[in-house]
C-alpha cells in the first residue's frame, strides 16, 4: 500500500447518480474505553482478526465501493497501514489511510478531505460494526443513487422506551417523564450514505457535537431517509457485544464452510 495520495479516477463525463462512484470512510481513531483497557476498539480481535479489518472487508464486499478511506488514530496511521497490508483485501478496491482527529466528527471530516475527485457517493461506517452484511451496504448505496441525499439503515425498536430526567448522581433513580410511541422510533446503524456535496456542506456548517453524520444533514434541512437495517450490523461497544459478535462470526464460518 502506497502512502502517496491516490490519483483521481480517469476523466469521464459527469456521471448521474445511477453511475456515481462510491467511497467509504471508516473513522477508527477512537480508544473504545467501554471495552476495557488494551488496544483501541477497532484493533481488538474478532475471530482472530482485528475488527477494523472485518469492517473494511464489509465495505469492500460491495462491488459499488471502489475506495475505502480508513481514518486512523492520530499517532497510529503507520500501524494501520501495516495492518491493512498484512490482510487479504479485494484487489478491485483502493485503500487509503489518513490520521484522524480528537473526535469522531473531526475524523470523518479529515477522511472526507482525503477523498480524491470523482467520488460522488460517500458512506460513513463505524469500525465497531464489523459484521454488517453486504446487502445492507448495497441498499444504502442504491437509495442514494435513486435520489436521496442522506440514507441510514435502521431497525424498529423491540423494547419500550422511556424519556427520563437525568439523575442527580450517577446510578441514582431517574424520573420518567414520557413514554414515546416506539412504532415511530428506529435504532440507527451504519453505513450511512450521502451525496458527497451534502455531507461536505454539513461538516463545514454544523459545529454541534453530534453522534452521527445524518443528524448533521438534518440540521441543514435536507430529508434523511431510512432503509431496513440488519440485526447483525450491531455495534461492538461492550464485552458482551464482543461475545455476540464471535458467535455470529462462528456461525457464518460454519455456514460458509471455512
Amino acid at each position: 500500500m502506497s502512502d502517496d495520495p491516490l490519483p483521481p479516477p480517469p476523466s469521464t463525463p459527469a456521471p448521474g447518480r445511477a453511475t456515481a462512484r462510491t467511497a467509504a470512510v471508516i473513522p477508527a481513531a477512537g480508544r473504545g474505553v467501554r471495552l476495557g483497557p488494551g488496544a483501541p476498539k477497532a484493533l481488538r480481535a474478532l475471530g482472530g482478526t482485528p475488527m477494523l479489518i472485518h469492517a473494511v472487508r464489509a465495505m469492500a464486499a460491495s462491488r459499488a465501493v471502489s475506495l475505502v478511506v480508513v481514518v486512523a488514530p492520530p499517532d497510529g496511521a503507520a500501524e494501520v497501514r501495516t495492518l491493512l497490508d498484512a490482510h487479504a483485501l479485494p484487489e478491485r478496491t483502493d485503500f487509503l489511510v489518513v490520521p484522524g482527529g480528537g473526535s469522531r466528527q473531526e475524523s470523518v471530516r479529515l477522511g472526507l478531505e482525503a477523498l480524491p475527485p470523482g467520488y460522488d457517493i460517500v458512506l460513513v461506517h463505524d469500525a465497531a460494526r464489523p459484521l454488517v452484511p453486504v446487502d445492507t451496504v448495497d441498499a444504502v448505496i442504491e437509495a442514494v443513487r435513486d435520489g436521496a441525499v442522506a440514507v441510514v439503515p435502521a431497525l424498529p425498536l423491540a423494547d419500550t422506551v422511556k424519556q427520563v430526567e437525568p439523575a442527580g448522581a450517577p446510578g441514582g433513580p431517574e424520573r420518567v417523564v414520557a413514554t414515546p410511541d416506539r412504532s415511530l422510533l428506529r435504532a440507527v446503524q451504519t453505513p450511512q450514505g450521502f451525496d458527497r456535496a451534502t455531507l461536505v456542506r454539513a461538516h463545514g456548517t454544523v459545529t454541534d457535537d453530534v453522534t452521527d453524520d445524518a443528524s448533521m444533514v438534518e440540521q441543514l434541512g435536507p430529508t434523511v431517509v431510512t432503509v431496513p437495517g440488519h440485526e447483525e450490523a450491531f455495534k461492538v461497544t461492550r464485552p458482551l457485544d464482543l461475545v455476540l459478535a464471535e458467535a455470529v462470526l462462528a456461525r457464518r464460518r460454519l455456514n460458509d464452510g471455512f
